[in-house]
């Protein structure tokens, strides 16, 4: 794939071609693999959340507005796409991961600047979590290929890639401290309210690559995982709202918050 042509693209306009032209490969696993653990851990959540069919039937306001947050998100219609970023934000504060315990917040539309062979272009992410350095520590990407859109796989992976370039340039520039040369950014991209949890291996050599549009030897293998519910062939139709689902994917996030 050293022959494919690379050009210099803002991160929300990667497909998948581009990562082929930088050698990334994306890997899928089971639940196992991918978390590392035998059995999902039980969300850590009001019970509430777990029972309720609906908002309207709920008796505590912050269950209440994460189940009609969850309901808008799930039904989102064309000019509507800030309904799953407003999810996402009440997902991660109930979920606690963000919050005065660790510093951490939530930022919506937060662009990023990198360098694409040569030239300095964007990455927006829809919604990333931060803390108190401030380092990126998450990406979210929606899947907004019903408006026609590309796949929102590659363009995580681009926001992951100037996410890691940003934390390098605030520790070295802003700290006076040495730049990481790799780690693991932890991503998701959401299509409705079904996440796919995604493990992305930055370093600093597929960074310099992308910067000067080369074609790097060594692979980055990244892995993935689309929770497994017991209507799959409906997943995207369902997300959160069927009761089962709801479980299964809520101790997803909690098993995923420890790649943080």
């Amino acid at each position: 794939m050293s022959t494919i042509k690379r050009s210099p693209k803002s991160g929300n306009d990667w497909t998948p071609t581009d990562l082929f032209a930088y050698n990334i490969h994306v890997v899928y696993q089971d639940s196992a693999s991918f978390f590392g653990i035998t059995d999902l851990p039980h969300p850590q959540v009001d019970d509430e959340i777990l029972v309720a069919r609906n908002a309207a039937t709920t008796q505590h306001d912050d269950s209440y507005a994460l189940l009609r947050t969850l309901e808008l998100a799930q039904a989102t219609a064309h000019g509507q796409e800030s309904a799953v970023t407003d999810f996402l934000v009440a997902l991660f504060r109930t979920l606690r991961y963000t919050g005065r315990h660790d510093g951490r917040i939530t930022r919506t539309r937060k662009d990023f600047r990198f360098w694409v062979c040569g030239k300095e272009r964007h990455a927006k992410t829809d919604v990333c979590i931060i803390d108190e350095t401030p380092d990126i520590l998450l990406v979210v990407q929606e899947d907004k290929r019903h408006l026609h859109r590309s796949d929102p796989e590659p363009q995580l992976i681009a926001q992951a890639i100037a996410a890691f370039h940003r934390n390098y340039m605030t520790r070295v520039r802003g700290y006076g401290l040495p730049g990481p040369t790799s780690t693991v950014m932890p991503g998701i991209t959401m299509k409705g309210t079904m996440p796919t949890f995604y493990k992305i291996p930055v370093t600093a050599d597929l960074v310099r690559a992308v910067q000067l549009g080369e074609y790097p030897q060594q692979e980055t293998v990244v892995y993935a995982h689309i929770p497994a519910v017991p209507r799959a062939a409906r997943r995207y139709d369902e997300g959160m709202q069927p009761l089962d689902n709801r479980r299964i994917i809520l101790s997803c996030f909690e098993a995923f918050k420890h790649f943080l």
